[in-house]
């Protein structure tokens, strides 16, 4: 069975301290490119093949561009998004299902609560329980379903590795990667999900992140269009207070993350961080992710304290902070 990098393979990447005490500690690995994708940093094992899970969604939601879909500004930055069920979210999800000229049955993804807690405690209040389109995966979903409509490919089985859908996202993930798939496992949210290293991932996500709409290429110019779209929308891949909506509101850059601890992240200048926690914890990854981006000189000291101000980093005790969360490497 395919394993991904082992323990001795990993560095430190945080810490976690309680009263001056290091309580935890999170190991990884992680590789950061240059504006012109030249390797500048590599920390830990970054060849052996990992899950991207939720990191792959903008190779996802290329691959559906490419292929005809009619996605662009809150619907592209939906096909991209982990995002956290509120009211706005599903409403853009219903757009594009309706746009297919389907219902929400159709949506393969598994019900779930809304991650965002007002949304879940208005539910609650309504009686209402988990559903599918609350599921954060459902604007991918939603999207597939819809390229599947506009390219006239089978709706019931758009999830099956060989179905088109899945064999075009198959080979634009090729295509940017430069590695050819070799596993193909199930995500989460039922869709496949193909094994790859951190490398090939941050080459897939650097392209995308430093791609022009001015391109006389087509994939590269959707490219370009994708990034816009998340930044001109970043509640879209995410939510209110939530990890990739602030980094991208904060920082200005092009950042999604996947379940398991996996983070990509492309500043302004193109410089690009992917990395993977192998302990599956997400609690620091877009806090590691961007000051690797500031070591390399990417992003500025003070813009990124600001941001690391906001994300959920403190440890508390007693109703008080006493610690803190940090990048440690």
């Amino acid at each position: 069975m395919p394993e991904t990098f082992a323990a001795n393979s990993a560095v430190q990447l945080a810490v976690v301290e309680r009263s001056g005490f290091v309580e935890s500690r999170h190991v990884g690995s992680a590789i950061v490119l240059s504006p012109d994708g030249e390797i500048r940093e590599r920390l830990g094992d970054v060849d052996t093949a990992i899950l991207p899970r939720s990191s792959l969604k903008p190779v996802q939601a290329l691959a559906m561009l490419a292929a005809g879909a009619p996605l662009a500004g809150e619907r592209l930055g939906m096909a991209t998004a982990s995002h956290s069920g509120t009211d706005r979210h599903v409403a853009v999800v219903r757009e594009m299902l309706q746009e297919a000229g389907l219902d929400e049955s159709a949506l393969r993804c598994p019900p779930a609560w809304p991650g965002d807690t007002g949304a879940r405690d208005a539910l609650v209040r309504a009686g209402s329980g988990p559903s599918p389109v609350r599921m954060n995966c459902s604007g991918k979903h939603a999207a597939m379903l819809l390229t599947c409509v506009t390219n006239g490919w089978p709706v019931d089985s758009y999830l099956d590795a060989e179905h088109p859908l899945q064999v075009q996202i198959r080979e634009v993930t090729e295509r940017l990667t430069g590695q050819r798939v070799a596993t193909i496992a199930i995500d989460g949210c039922g869709a496949p999900v193909f094994a790859m290293s951190l490398s090939a991932l941050a080459k897939a996500i650097h392209r995308i992140g430093t791609s022009s709409e001015r391109s006389p290429f087509a994939l590269h110019r959707g490219a370009g269009a994708l990034v816009r779209a998340v930044k001109e929308n970043p509640w879209t891949i995410d939510g209110p207070a939530r990890a990739d909506t602030l980094a991208t509101s904060r920082l200005d850059v092009f950042t999604k993350g996947g379940a398991e601890g996996v983070m990509v992240m492309v500043a302004p200048d193109g410089s690009t961080v992917a990395l993977k926690m192998l302990d599956g914890s997400a609690r620091a990854s877009t806090a590691v992710a961007a000051m690797l981006l500031e070591r390399a000189g990417a992003l500025g000291s003070e813009d990124v304290a600001a941001l690391l101000a906001e994300l959920p980093l403190r440890v508390t005790g007693g109703g008080v902070d006493v610690g803190v969360i940090r990048p440690a490497f």
